[in-house]
């Protein structure tokens, strides 16, 4: 059996557009390590996809990955949408997508690792998650 690197990322934002936050957990075999940021002026979508972000570059060994996330933007986005975004040069509908700068970081940073994406509902008990969710208002509330 491998040993899995499990991250619980959420984003948070206080108006939207408005002040956001990010947390996520990193859980590798008995240790955690939680990480958290803070953006002046963003929206919800950019806070979730930021998170995931932030998480996957903390990892610096070639280690099976799941990333639990309760946005279904993020989890669709990295395993269902963004074949085709690319294929059409990230546009949608004749339009660049929204938050292109960060989607194509993700999927760069995502491919090179062996990634797992998996939707969990949000604020249903998850302790992993209600601890990101907690790390991403805390950022909001003291601004870092």
């Amino acid at each position: 059996m491998f040993d899995i690197l499990k991250i619980y990322c959420d984003g948070a934002c206080s108006g939207n557009p408005g002040k956001g936050g990010w947390g996520a957990i990193l859980i590798w075999k008995d240790t955690t390590k939680a990480i958290s940021g803070f953006e002046e002026n963003t929206t919800n979508n950019r806070m979730e996809l930021t998170a995931a972000i932030e998480a996957l570059k903390v990892i610096k060994r070639n280690v099976k990955v799941e990333v639990y996330t309760d946005s279904k933007y993020v989890c669709n986005g990295i395993t269902n949408w963004i074949q085709k975004w690319k294929k059409n040069n990230w546009r949608n509908k004749n339009k660049l997508i929204k938050n292109v700068d960060l989607w194509q970081e993700l999927e760069l940073l995502s491919s090179k690792l062996d990634v797992s994406w998996r939707w969990i509902r949000g604020h249903n008990g998850d302790v992993y998650n209600e601890k990101a969710d907690k790390l991403a208002t805390t950022a909001i509330r003291y601004g870092k």
